[in-house]
């Protein structure tokens, strides 16, 4: 693979150079402090070739048509039955049917690792809430390095800025007139704020120069009067929604969340992105597309993608499930195959919730599965992942990475990736990964945002 040689490529000079990795550290710690790479970063970019990022980019187009088709093509258009299937609960199905947009918002990131075969998806989050969207800020720290920006150069690379596309996507779905200035609340849940407000201050200054006047705060601080949204004498234009739809599960998820989207109902405040963009993002929508029956519903080139990103996933239920065109009893599989699934929640974030077979006991993965039966879990085939090196002081060492592709309004929307030491952990921030930025051979134009 080409990824592999510009890797190589870039390995071998930077270690003929004498370079370390505490060089690369100290260049960029400034940069990612109070964003989501959480003040550290990998010691090298990501590559990816044109072939790779290519086809990856259709297969992202086919994974948001599928995924948004799946109401349609499955219940006959009714969203809160989809909701049920796909593991949403009685109140959280109800919610889903208010303030929706025109159609599904494009705000997401799909998440994978690279395997010999290519790239297998793990889990797709939908909205607006989102870790790595201000990503590119490692990708600019990056470049201000030589070696960096003379092996970008050298071999056309660049990289799509996912802010940029994140406020063309929210001024699009938002329907904000060209040249207007919004005033979006970036709003987060109170107890998550109590230790995000750092971070999200410094979301709101970058944000900012791209035309929007942007204030983070928690729900718990709107106000809903004259006709509008407040945010103290600021009237909002757009609520940002950092909150999730598992807040709503919470004592005071109904009492915070309903005023606003009553407001929203109103058209006194448009919220980015609605709340039926979590169905998207549930594992149990996954499973839908895995199940064999379903493929009659899809053309050829959304089956060709599916084929290639899509492990095996199914909802926890009793009874019999096909793999590979065979008929099993899942229970049965599921214990059988426990070194090769892993199981998650539906609707849960951050690696919550998760038991991967792999890393726990037999015992426990039994009682894992007997209380996951018929509630909202899905079991997914491991994904096996290549180790990618990266410099030390003293040479190279491996890391797992998890690449998280960004889809927005105008298609792909960058890249995020994150990584792990431990080849049989679940890579994700929570979990203490480590992430860094992208560099992709792109053409030079027809792509939004390139860099």
């Amino acid at each position: 693979m080409r990824n592999t040689l510009l890797t190589e490529a870039y390995l071998a000079g930077f270690s003929e150079l004498g370079l370390g990795a505490s060089e690369i550290h100290s260049r960029v710690r400034d940069a990612v402090a109070n964003t989501s790479y959480e003040g550290r970063s990998l010691s090298r970019p990501g590559f990816l070739d044109h072939a790779s990022i290519s086809q990856l980019i259709c297969d992202l187009d086919q994974l948001y048509s599928t995924l948004t088709g799946l109401p349609d093509q499955l219940f006959g258009g009714d969203l809160s039955a989809f909701a049920r299937a796909v593991g949403a609960s009685a109140a959280q199905a109800e919610v889903i049917l208010r303030a929706r947009g025109d159609a599904p918002s494009r705000m997401g990131r799909a998440d994978f690792y690279l395997t010999e075969s290519g790239f297998q998806l793990m889990e797709v989050n939908w909205g607006a809430a989102l870790g790595g969207l201000d990503g590119a800020i490692l990708n600019r720290a990056m470049l201000e390095h030589p070696y960096v920006a003379a092996f970008v150069r050298e071999h056309g690379l660049g990289y799509v800025d996912p802010l940029a596309e994140l406020v063309h996507t929210l001024l699009t779905e938002c329907h904000v007139t060209p040249g207007d200035r919004p005033t979006v609340a970036l709003t987060d849940w109170p107890s998550s704020f109590a230790h995000l407000e750092p971070q999200l201050r410094t979301s709101a200054a970058i944000l900012t120069p791209f035309g929007m006047d942007v204030y983070p705060c928690h729900l718990g601080q709107l106000r809903y009067a004259d006709g509008g949204v407040w945010l103290g004498q600021r009237r909002v234009d757009v609520v940002y929604r950092l909150f999730l739809m598992e807040d709503l599960l919470t004592d005071a998820g109904p009492a915070l969340i309903q005023p606003v989207l009553r407001a929203a109902e109103r058209g006194e405040v448009a919220i980015f992105s609605p709340m039926d963009s979590d169905l998207y993002g549930s594992k149990g929508a996954l499973a839908l597309l895995s199940d064999e029956e379903n493929r009659r519903l899809w053309p050829p080139a959304a089956l060709a993608a599916l084929d290639r990103i899509l492990p095996w996933t199914r909802m926890v239920r009793p009874g019999p499930v096909t793999v590979a065109g065979t008929t099993v009893d899942l229970a049965g599989y599921a214990l059988a195959e426990q070194q090769e699934l892993i199981l998650k929640p539906t609707m849960m974030h951050g690696g919550q919730g998760i038991a991967a077979g792999w890393l726990t006991e037999p015992a426990e993965w039994r009682a894992r599965l007997e209380a996951a039966m018929d509630q909202p879990y899905v079991l997914q085939r491991r994904i096996h992942a290549v180790p990618e090196k990266f410099p030390t002081d003293t040479g190279t060492e491996e890391w797992t990475l998890s690449w998280g592709a960004f889809m927005v309004s105008r298609g792909y929307g960058g890249m995020w990736l994150r990584g792990s030491r431990d080849p049989d952990a679940t890579v994700n921030m929570m979990s203490g990964a480590t992430a860094t930025c992208c560099f992709t051979e792109l053409p030079a134009t027809g792509l939004p945002g390139r860099s």
